[in-house]
This record gives C-alpha cells, sequence and structure tokens, in this order.
C-alpha cells in the first residue's frame, strides 16, 4: 500500500473540491503535491481559491469531497496529527492583544499538547528579532512586529510544513526583506512553505515552483526556472534612427509592433527560437532600415501570469 508520492510529497491535495451552501464553488477538484522542503509559491488574483485551499489543508474548512495528507496523515480521519505538522500565518493580524509575546506564544505552543521548551521559544523569538519585545503587550507593537509575532506564534509547535498567507501585506521593504532571510532559513531547517503572495517579485525572489490558481483551479504547477523558460518570452526593442509611418510589408513575417511616434520596433520571440533575430536585421538592412540602439528583454514572472491568466479556462 506504497504510496509512490509519499517519498516526495508532504502535502498531497486530491480532487478536492469547496462548494459553499450559497452554490458558489470555491475550488473545483484540485490535485496538488507539495514537495518535502521547498518553497512554493502560489499566486491568483482574489477569489481565485487561495485562501480556502490553504484554510482546507490546514483543517479550518471542511472540503466537500477530496482528500489531503498532511505528512502522511488525513486532514480529517487523522485531524489531531496532521494539525500538528502544520503551522499557518493568516493574512489577518488577529493576536490577543492584552498578552505579552512571551505569554501568546508560549500558550500557542500548549495548545498543541507541547510540553513547555523556553530554549526553544527563545530560539524563534530571536530569529524573528522579537526577543527584547517578549515582555510587551502586543498592543504596543507595530504592524511588523504584530505580523512576526504571527509567525512565532505558527512555529511555536514546531510543525514541518508552514503556510504564509500574504506574509508581508502591508509591511515595508526592510521587513519583506527580513521575511524572505528568514523563510530561507525556515527552508534550510527542514521546513516545507507554501506561500501566498499578490507581490509577483516575492515569488520570484523566493520560490522552488510556482502554482498559478484561478476560479478554483489549479492552471500550472511547475519549477520557477522552467516555467519562465518555458512560457517566457524574449523582445527585442529596435529604436530606429528614421520613424516608420507603418511596417514595411516584407517584415510581415515576423511579430512586430511598431510604437514610440513611429521610431520603435519591438519584435518577439518564443522562448526557444532560435536564429530569428539575424534574418530580421539584415532584412531591415535590406529595406534601407536605421537603427540607433537595440537591446533585447526577457519575460518577467508578471509577465506569465497575466499571460496565464487570460488564457480561456
Amino acid at each position: 500500500m506504497s504510496d509512490p508520492t509519499a517519498s516526495s510529497s508532504v502535502v498531497s491535495v486530491r480532487k478536492v473540491r469547496k462548494v459553499y451552501a450559497s452554490g458558489l464553488q470555491a475550488l473545483a477538484e484540485v490535485d496538488l503535491e507539495i514537495r518535502r522542503g521547498e518553497i512554493l509559491a502560489l499566486l491568483g488574483p482574489n477569489g481565485a481559491g487561495k485562501t480556502t485551499l490553504i484554510n482546507i489543508i490546514c483543517g479550518i474548512v471542511n472540503p466537500t469531497s477530496g482528500t489531503v495528507l498532511a505528512d502522511g496523515h488525513d486532514i480529517v480521519r487523522d485531524y489531531r496529527k496532521a494539525r500538528m505538522k502544520i503551522g499557518l500565518v493568516p493574512q489577518e493580524l488577529s493576536t490577543d492583544a492584552f498578552e505579552t509575546v512571551w505569554a501568546t506564544v508560549s500558550f500557542s505552543r500548549g495548545l498543541f499538547g507541547k510540553p513547555p521548551d523556553p530554549a526553544y521559544l527563545e530560539k524563534v523569538l530571536r530569529a524573528l528579532s522579537l526577543w527584547d519585545k517578549r515582555d510587551a503587550k502586543i498592543m504596543t507593537l507595530s504592524g511588523g512586529m504584530k505580523r512576526r509575532v504571527l509567525i512565532a506564534k505558527a512555529l511555536s509547535h514546531e510543525p514541518t510544513i508552514l503556510f504564509l498567507d500574504e506574509p508581508t501585506a502591508g509591511v515595508d521593504v526592510e521587513l519583506r526583506h527580513d521575511m524572505w532571510r528568514m523563510v530561507r532559513e525556515l527552508r534550510e531547517g527542514g521546513v516545507t512553505i507554501i506561500l501566498t503572495t499578490h507581490y509577483i517579485e516575492e515569488a520570484e525572489e523566493m520560490a522552488d515552483r510556482i502554482g498559478v490558481i484561478n476560479k478554483g483551479r489549479i492552471i500550472v504547477v511547475e519549477d520557477k526556472a522552467v516555467l519562465m523558460s518555458r512560457l517566457g518570452k524574449r523582445r527585442l526593442i529596435l529604436t530606429l534612427a528614421r520613424p516608420l509611418d507603418r511596417i514595411p510589408e516584407p517584415l510581415a513575417g515576423h511579430a512586430l509592433e511598431l510604437g514610440g511616434g513611429g521610431t520603435v520596433l519591438t519584435a518577439t520571440f518564443e522562448p526557444h527560437a532560435q536564429g530569428t533575430i539575424a534574418p530580421l536585421l539584415r532584412q531591415l538592412g535590406e529595406l534601407g532600415i536605421e537603427l540607433k540602439d537595440l537591446h533585447t528583454v526577457e519575460s518577467s514572472l508578471e509577465d506569465i501570469f497575466v499571460s496565464l491568466l487570460k488564457e480561456p479556462s
């Protein structure tokens, strides 16, 4: 009864659907394997189903159908063991305002039946630059510090799977970079991290793999480098010495756009297209079109994300 994905997957989502009483289908038969020790970024527009999926895996929302295994434990039949493996940092800054940092983190650890371990909690608070604030009431902390407390609470019971739902929403750039560094350190310590974000550069910076969800369906899950290689495009930007009023007919075979008042010609190439730039430049020369400058631009992850969402679902 061995599962071929069990050795590499720490979370296994199979045919998970969620339909609310109103009839709204939030998830439509989602299949997702999350690899042990990876950072997976889950991207999607508002209402795509990201938070619903996370809440189902974390046992907060019940699926309409389908199964989820967290480190081998069924999240419905073996809820307690499954939940012990998971830490969740929610979007909302919901903490007990009148408690101290130390008290709230200690309490979170106790909720999971873990024995007191002051040395471990001190390590977590120091890693999050919260040690000096351990006796401060949460109501006195800044928004960024409160978000760090949420992460400390999520790590208090030593989970092996950590969900970060929009962890850097509304925080400044410096804190965002601090969090990126902390996430990498957690991964190096063996924690699997699933990150949802609206900041495309965050996914591009952090993730090993990218998943895109839209209208309750997973569109693609792919290694970041493979995704950018497979779906990315190259653009050749040509600045002309003299403006054109239209693209000459002999150039109709190329994917060209004319802009910049007729002085900028943009050619778009598929990622693996070979030998296409030289013929274009040769044709331009034959047509007497002089160039003032040229440079190439690679697609960003944001370009790819937008193009995926435009595809018919």
